[in-house]
């Protein structure tokens, strides 16, 4: 009959029988009290167990896995004494979260082999931590000697390696020290980097992040924090900082990134609403002329630069910008078309008519709407009527030409004669702008009976078309109208 005795280990090794089972119990197969087993491993089975035991799991065919609980063991042991136990007992087993804390472990050296990265001996001084008002540790960027630390509310550096001391007038002297992190120093501003550690980007010694629980978009550079959100887009960033979380499905996401082709900051707001995927803001930051340049038609999920390529991961996949290969305007496979908004406000106290467009650049750009400020508002009928004047589409050069009978004009080597929209005369683009407004109260004479639109100032907005070089390049260097002081 086998001997059974119960068995408890941590450590693991392997034990080989070499005869064959004589009996089974429980259907599976038990080594007999004359089986002699042979060790496979680096540590032996305590003698002192007075006999060979039933294994309590079956490991297959003449394998079963024994647990060692002792700290001693050796290399082909017959036996094993039963020593310090491998495990130490703690009062408060619970595991505790420090979201303001800091801890570093051993050292890691590839030239001689060393890596302690595992190893956080209780018995130094391993941590690091700092003021828990301003909340979690969101992010830790390490430059040359010193740790640059993001937390919620603050933004701080660490010394590496080395420590301050300070007199008592205030001044501090760089030392060297035993200390992994040493003095921890905030900088100026009470600028955090929120919950969006994905906002962070870094270039030369710019570092560029967003402050969402402030509305601002920060840059943090050898003379401190600089909100730049404040050029010119601070009731942007206000706007969509506002509204990017959702009580219902959470927080949004927010991507920043460094683009190396163009020297720009790429940042990407987008909203937590999955019915409408397309709500979101991608724009760039350029610091040739210290304000956000551009609106992209792209929703990265990563923005990240290698060597000099720009790349962004969208749906897992991975995209590389500024592809020769790729037309333009091509953003994760589909097509869009380039535009710029902007506004005509010459003597913004006379009310005047604008009677013409104009524009230097490339052909291929159309105008998709000519509005004129909104130039009263009256109840109609218990609705409040806003009274603005309107053009309509004003096509490109090639999208308006057509020949004499009317019709659009193909492709041909004999040039159109008649053109519905822009004109080119000298390089220089020109289109006549129609009224298409509804009549207003007091008008005389209104809509197509007038030529151009009635206003103090008027919004434009200009794009590429879709007929003419599609996914080539399109230029456009200033854009102008003729006014005349109106009089009706």
């Amino acid at each position: 009959m086998a001997a059974q005795i119960e068995i408890k280990y941590f450590n693991t090794f392997i034990l080989k029988k070499t005869l064959e089972p004589t009996e089974e119990i429980g259907g599976l197969p038990a080594i007999t009290s004359d089986a002699k087993p042979v060790w496979n491993g680096s540590f032996g089975i305590p003698t002192a167990l007075g006999g060979w035991p039933k294994m309590g799991v079956y490991a297959g065919p003449g394998n079963w896995t024994l647990e060692e609980a002792r700290i001693q063991g050796g290399y082909n042991n017959t036996s094993l004494g039963y020593g310090a136990k491998a495990y130490i007992t703690e009062e408060d087993t619970f595991a505790s979260t420090k979201f303001n804390s800091l801890i570093y472990s051993g050292i890691f050296n590839s030239r001689t082999g060393v890596n302690k990265t595992n190893q956080f001996s209780v018995g130094e001084n391993i941590t690091k931590s700092v003021d828990p008002a301003n909340g979690s540790v969101q992010k830790l960027y390490a430059e040359d000697t010193n740790l640059t630390i993001f937390q919620e509310l603050k933004v701080s550096r660490a010394l590496i390696d080395k420590d301050a001391i300070y007199s008592a007038e205030g001044g501090g002297t760089v030392t060297s020290s035993e200390a992994v992190i040493g003095q921890v120093q905030a900088y100026a501003g009470n600028y955090g980097i929120s919950k969006d550690p994905d906002s962070f980007a870094v270039y030369g010694y710019r570092k560029y992040f967003t402050d969402k629980n402030r509305n601002a978009v920060l840059r943090l550079s050898q003379d401190g924090i600089t909100e730049i959100s404040e050029y010119g887009m601070v009731s942007f960033f206000r706007d969509k900082f506002n509204t990017i979380d959702s009580p219902l499905y959470g927080p949004g996401l927010i991507v920043g990134g460094w683009d190396i082709h163009n020297k720009q900051y790429v940042l990407s707001i987008q909203d937590s609403t999955p019915a409408e995927p397309m709500v979101y803001s991608t724009l760039a930051f350029d610091e040739q002329v210290s304000g956000f340049t551009s609106f992209f038609n792209y929703k990265p999920s990563h923005i990240l630069s290698l060597k000099n390529k720009f790349y962004t991961l969208h749906n897992g996949s991975l995209w590389q910008h500024y592809s020769n290969i790729e037309p333009r305007n091509s953003f994760y496979d589909e097509e869009f078309k380039s535009s710029i908004v902007f506004i005509f406000n010459e003597e913004p106290s006379l009310v005047k008519s604008f009677k013409t467009i104009n524009y230097e650049g490339s052909n291929g750009w159309m105008v998709d709407y000519f509005l004129s400020d909104v130039t009263g508002v009256d109840l109609y009928n218990g609705t409040p009527t806003n009274y603005q004047d309107s053009t309509p589409l004003v096509y490109s050069y090639t999208e308006g030409a057509y020949d004499n009978y009317g019709n659009e004009y193909p492709d041909a080597l004999i040039p159109p004669l008649n053109y519905a929209g822009f004109d080119r005369k000298e390089n220089k683009y020109k289109a006549n702008l129609i009224n298409n407004s509804l009549p207003q109260p007091g008008e005389i004479s209104y809509g197509n009976a007038i030529s151009g639109i009635k206003g103090y100032f008027a919004t434009v907005k200009i794009s590429t078309d879709t007929k003419t070089d599609l996914g080539g390049a399109k230029e456009l260097f200033t854009v102008s109208t003729e006014i005349v002081r109106s009089s009706y």
